[in-house]
């Protein structure tokens, strides 16, 4: 099987890939197994982000590799916390963890009634540091905003992300049913089936 890295050494999006890329003969290894640093990440944008991930775990060991960034957009505030999520509450001196972050995005929603919101991933495939022709997938999985946390599942905004067809938080759902659902889900089955053609091409 042909190895790539992946830019990160979250055990949840390893297992994830790992399923997905299986069936094309892929051998996904998070970058910590293989001694490559975390990349900057100084852009505004996902893609952007994901984009120089990518890069740098392609420089760093030679192999193909793919990146994730990801985070939850708000409507009411703009696209906030957007590529900030994972610090959002530390950024403002609310503490840190997902916890901090939950208190710190209901503080700011207090007096809002426009709750919608939308989880969004962006995926990116290179073959090589200087690949120009990256592999790129975006998902979203739109939602509202909760008045107060729900089910145990999950992680980050989970528990405070409301959908309403499921009627159902984030977290209250089962792995598999967040796997048929959610932004990152999307963006993997895109990015499969791109993968799919270039190699078949």
């Amino acid at each position: 099987m042909q190895k790539i890295v992946l830019a990160s050494n979250n055990s949840g999006k390893l297992a994830e890939f790992k399923a997905l890329f299986e069936p094309l003969k892929l051998e996904v290894v998070p970058q910590g197994e293989l001694g490559v640093s975390e990349a900057d990440e100084p852009f505004q944008t996902f893609v952007e982000n994901a984009l120089t991930k990518a890069r740098h775990a392609s420089a760093s060991t030679g192999l193909p590799a793919v990146a994730d960034d990801s985070g939850l957009c708000v409507l009411a505030l703009n696209g906030a916390p957007g590529i900030y999520s994972a610090r959002y509450a530390a950024m403002h001196e609310a503490g840190k963890g997902d916890a901090a972050n939950n208190a710190f995005l209901l503080q700011k929603l207090a007096n809002e009634t426009q709750r919608k919101a939308c989880f969004v991933s962006v995926l990116v495939y290179v073959n090589s540091p200087e690949d120009p022709r990256p592999l790129i997938a975006e998902g979203v999985w739109w939602g509202e905003i909760a008045q107060a946390a729900s089910g145990q599942n999950g992680f980050g905004y989970d528990p405070l992300f409301y959908i309403p067809e499921l009627q159902k938080s984030a977290a209250e759902l089962s792995p598999a049913e967040k796997n048929t659902y959610s932004h990152r889900a999307q963006a993997l089955s895109l990015l499969v089936k791109q993968l799919v053609a270039l190699r078949s091409s």
